[in-house]
This record gives structure tokens, C-alpha cells and sequence, in this order.
């Protein structure tokens, strides 16, 4: 999946050839009614009535950073807005009203669930045998899957590691910036904060090409666009949520920190989209509201890279890029200011930031129409947001073997830590094992509607693991990428808070500076050297019988490297 920073656990990295589109021209709209997110210059007064004078109405304002949502009829809004002196930016955020209602009655949700499923039977050919859940021999003190959680064991965040001094604290709240947290999950309900929990997407039905992006509006009982803040119609925010801080409850897993809180911050769509306005909202919601540690496991779309000097993009192509980092940051700075710690993912590219990439998929959602990706030259000028910028924590995912997942992204100054987020090739034969994915909680709605359960509740198929006890079942999969070592790096800082910080006197619980608690995290990281030879291959035998190789090159020392920047996290050193 593009979208979010997650590989499937036995998916093949392909590469899906788009035909070179032309340059969009933003300025240049054709739908009855556009939607756009602008971008006040700091320090500026006026914004408003420019926004106004330009066609504009404004439907959602941030304040804090000084960022709008704007809808309008004028086919030149973006240009007008742009030449006014109070206004730093315009991107284009979406169409409406523009696709025929019938595009608007299609499968949708069910269609995206499908496609879903059906993806991941097949990169999952071959293990259709249920899993074993792994109950029998846990630790004392240990839950039931606490066998099969390798990654746990691989940083100590075990009964008879961390836990055993250090579980967290139900006053350090950790942000989920994802796509949904399911609340009514077992192994999440009794750590999840419904009263601190927003939802700051609205569901897309169609896109700019008549697409279906999110499926119809669904949400009870009105057919809201706008789902509650306690569900995950997509899957990648619960598996996020409870890697950091599933409880130990005698059911199914442990988080990494299992008594701390988590707060759903929910920007993703239910397609795994992500974008500017949500992103940006859920940042200063975090500061605002005494949220410690925040996970993004995500890149702003609709650029996977942002470039503002790139010849291959139009000018107004640029500028649109131009803005999505300047907003991105100051709500950035505004979340770090107020002591939020911020933790992003590194991304599953296999691409060394630090050099010259090929992306061939940007844009990759049609807010104008037409609009398709296109291959582009990345220079490391370019950055990923929120992942490259300033204040984040970035995390890059080991597997088994604590060698860099094939698919984890790297570069000497980029990667900040590292951490387990699984690599289904790191085996003795280099052939693909599901259980060297990372398991963490599965939204039970999802399973069934993705047939991957039968009819008595029992999963058949191997990356799906259910544990019950007594009549109470909860659901688990197996998952890998940058996604999935993100969340064992901010479980790793909410022990640092939850051991290290001070009353918060402005919103009760406690608090540590971003600062200080990045600093923990990498003196306590084990130090991790670049392999010998630095230039190291991947190889996998593939379920269609063919075999793939890949060689990325590890640049920098033992301290500090493109692979594992200061190390792999150790939550037992980072609490004692």
C-alpha cells in the first residue's frame, strides 16, 4: 500500500508503471464547485477577506497555524488568492459536486473491502492454514500471544523485561494520527480515551475522475460523512494503536507501553489517503490538548515527496508543494513547542533519502480531473511530509534477524532510530513466513467482511490469529512495515514519559520535553553497526517462483548510520 507506511506481510514490492501525464495546471478548474486548503502568511492580516474577495467561503479555519479549508465556484480562486499579500499558499484538496450521482452509488466501501481482500489473498497464496494462537506456554506474567511477538522480545518490551519495572501511565496519552482507532477492540477498550478521541476526516465517495475513494457515506443514523471517532474502516490505525499500548489483560497481546492511554487523532481515509487539512488539525489538537506522544505512520497526500524546485512540475505544481510542507511544518513546531513528542515512519520506498529517487506515483489522488501520477526525478531536496520534518522522530524497521526490512526506506541523517516492524523474507531460506510480520490487533468487522473467518468465528487464513477468553474473543493480524516499527519507537517514548516526566501543570498527567525524550530514546537504542559488506543484498524467493534481489548501501558509523540511525530501540534500557 502507497498510502500508508505498511507492506503486507508477504507482499511483493512492485513497481506499477503509470504513463507520463502532463503537469496539472491548479489554477485552471472546469467543476462546478472545488474544495481548497490555504495557507495564511504568518504575521499577515486580511487573510480572511482575501479568501472572500476571491470567490472563496471558508467551511474550516485552524487558527493556530493559520490554515483554511475553502470552497468555491470560481474557476480562478487559487490564482486571485495567491496574488493577495496576506495568503502564503493555495492547494487543491478535493471536487464536489462535479461526478454524477450515480458514480456516487457504487460498491464503494464493500468494492474497496474486496479489493482488500483480494489483495492480500493473493501475496498470501500458499498460507491459507489457520495460525496457531500460540496460548500454552506464555511467561509468567506474559499474555497469551506473547510468543509470537517477536519484535517484544527483540527490544525487551517483555513481563520479564520493561514491563517488570515500567508499564506506563494511564495520565500519558499517546496520539494515534492514522486511519481510525477501533475502540470497541478487546485488547484496545480498556486503554482507549473516547473522551479526548476526534475524528478530523470527512469520508470521499468519489474523486476528481469519478473514482471511488472512500464508498459512499455509511456512518448511522443519518449517512454521515463523518464516522465516529472509535472505528477503523481501514485496519492500518488499530494495528498502529495496539502495538503501542495494548493492555495486559490475560487476552491475546501486550503493547509496547500497556497502561498508557491512547488517543485516536484519526486523519486517514477509510482508503488510506491522507491529507493536509486533518493533518494539520490533529497536530494542534495534540498540543492543545496535553497529548505527549504522537505516532504517524503516514505521508501527506498527495505527494509522496515535495519538491519546490523540481523542472519535472509545472509551476503551480510547486507551488502546491510548497505549501503542503510550510503548513505541514508549523503544525509541526506548534505540537513540539507544547511538548508533544513526534514519531514518524521512514517509509517502505526501499529508497536512500539521502539520494536521487524515482517516484512514479505523484499525484496520486485526482483532486483536478484528468489528473494522473507521473514519473518524476526526486532530488533529496524534496521532502516526505510529516516524516522528514523538523522535530520527528524517524523510525526505520528491522526484522527478525535485526538486519533493515527489504523495505524500509534509509539514508545517513534521515533514519533517527530504528525499531521491529517485520521483514517476511528474513528467513534462513529467504522465503516467505507471515510470522516474521508483526502481530498486533484486527478490527473483527473487518475479518468477517473480508471472508477471512469462518462461520464459527475460528480464521482461515495464516495471518489472522484469534485468542479468546471465555466468550470474550479478540482478532490479530499479521502485518509489516515502517508503519509497524513507528509504534514500537513512540511505545518506547511513552515509557520515557511515563518514568521520566514532571507534573503537566496546564493539562494534568505528566509531561517531558520533546527534546529530552528523543535524546532517551537514542542513548538507550542499541548501538547498531552497518553490515559488512556495507552494500548488503536482499534476497527473496518469491510464491511465483521467481527470486528477487536488491542491494541498498549502509552509509555512517557504529553510532550513528542510513540503516539503524542510533540503534534499535530497548525499552528496558530506556526505563532503568
Amino acid at each position: 500500500m502507497k498510502r500508508v507506511a505498511v507492506v503486507a506481510v508477504s507482499a511483493l514490492a512492485a513497481a506499477v508503471l503509470v504513463a507520463p501525464a502532463q503537469a496539472r495546471q491548479p489554477d485552471q478548474v472546469t467543476e462546478s464547485q472545488a474544495e481548497y486548503v490555504v495557507l495564511y502568511k504568518e504575521g499577515a492580516s486580511g487573510a480572511r477577506q482575501a479568501v472572500e474577495a476571491a470567490g472563496g467561503k471558508i467551511v474550516k479555519e485552524n487558527t493556530a497555524v493559520g490554515v483554511a479549508t475553502v470552497t468555491t465556484t470560481n474557476a480562478g480562486f487559487a490564482a486571485a488568492a495567491r496574488s493577495s499579500s496576506a495568503i502564503e499558499g493555495v492547494v487543491h484538496n478535493r471536487p464536489i459536486g462535479s461526478v454524477p450521482d450515480q458514480a456516487r452509488a457504487s460498491a464503494g466501501v464493500r468494492k474497496a473491502v474486496e479489493a482488500k481482500a483480494a489483495e492480500k489473498a493473493v501475496e498470501r497464496a500458499g498460507h491459507g492454514a489457520p495460525a496457531s494462537t500460540g496460548r500454552g506456554n506464555p511467561g509468567p506474567g506474559a499474555e497469551p500471544l506473547a510468543e509470537l511477538q517477536w519484535d517484544m522480545k527483540q527490544i525487551r518490551a517483555t513481563a520479564d523485561g520493561a514491563h517488570r519495572y515500567q508499564q506506563g501511565g494511564k495520565d500519558v496519552l499517546v496520539g494515534v494520527l492514522d486511519t481510525g482507532v477501533d475502540g470497541s477492540h478487546p485488547d484496545i477498550a480498556p486503554n482507549f480515551n473516547a473522551a479526548l478521541s476526534r475524528n478530523f476526516t470527512v469520508d470521499i465517495p468519489v474523486d476528481a475522475n469519478g473514482a471511488d475513494v472512500d464508498g459512499p457515506c455509511e456512518a448511522e443514523p443519518d449517512r454521515s460523512c463523518e464516522d465516529p471517532a472509535d472505528v477503523d474502516e481501514n485496519d492500518h490505525g488499530t494495528h498502529v494503536a495496539s502495538s503501542i499500548a495494548s493492555p495486559i489483560n490475560r487476552l491475546g497481546i501486550a503493547g509496547v507501553a500497556p497502561k498508557v492511554s491512547i488517543v485516536n487523532l484519526r486523519v486517514g481515509q477509510d482508503s488510506g489517503y491522507f491529507f493536509l487539512q486533518p493533518s494539520v488539525d490533529a497536530l494542534t489538537y495534540a498540543g492543545d490538548h496535553g497529548i505527549d506522544v504522537v505516532n504517524m505512520s503516514y505521508y501527506i497526500d498527495p505527494w509522496l515527496f515535495n519538491c519546490t524546485d523540481n523542472p519535472a512540475d509545472s509551476a503551480a505544481d510547486r507551488a502546491e508543494q510548497a505549501t503542503i510542507i510550510k503548513a505541514a511544518q508549523r503544525a509541526l513546531d506548534y505540537a513540539h513547542r507544547r511538548g508533544v513528542t513526534l514519531v514518524g515512519a521512514a517509509g517502505n520506498q526501499a529508497a536512500d533519502y539521502t539520494k536521487d529517487y524515482t517516484d512514479t506515483g505523484s499525484p496520486n489522488f485526482a483532486s483536478v480531473p484528468g489528473e494522473a501520477p507521473r514519473e518524476r526525478t526526486i532530488p533529496p531536496s524534496c521532502v516526505s511530509m510529516p516524516g522528514e520534518g523538523r522535530h520527528v522522530v524517524s523510525v526505520s524497521s528491522v526484522g527478525i534477524s535485526k538486519r533493515k526490512s527489504y523495505f524500509s526506506s534509509y539514508g545517513n541523517g534521515y533514519v533517527d532510530i530504528s525499531a521491529p516492524g517485520g521483514d517476511v523474507y528474513d528467513t534462513p531460506d529467504n522465503t516467505r513466513d507471515v510470522t516474521k510480520g508483526t502481530l498486533s490487533a484486527y478490527p473483527e468487522s473487518l475479518a468477517r467482511a473480508r471472508g477471512e473467518l469462518n462461520p464459527d468465528g475460528t480464521p482461515n487464513v495464516g495471518y489472522v490469529v484469534r485468542d479468546c477468553d471465555g466468550s470474550v474473543c479478540g482478532y490479530y493480524q499479521y502485518l509489516q512495515g515502517t508503519s509497524m516499527a513507528s509504534p514500537r519507537a513512540a511505545g518506547v517514548a511513552a515509557l520515557i514519559v511515563s518514568r521520566f516526566g514532571h507534573p503537566d501543570r496546564r493539562h494534568g498527567g505528566k509531561t517531558l520535553a520533546p527534546g529530552i525524550v528523543e535524546a532517551a530514546l537514542k542513548a538507550s537504542a542499541t548501538r547498531t553497526s552497518c553490515p559488512d559488506p556495507r552494500a548488503f543484498t536482499y534476497t527473496r524467493h518469491l510464491p511465483n517462483g521467481t527470486t528477487a534481489t536488491d542491494t541498498h548501501v549502509c552509509e555512517g558509523g557504529p553510532l550513528r548510520n542510513g540503516f539503524y540511525g542510533s540503534g534499535i530501540v530497548d525499552a528496558l534500557r530506556a526505563v532503568r
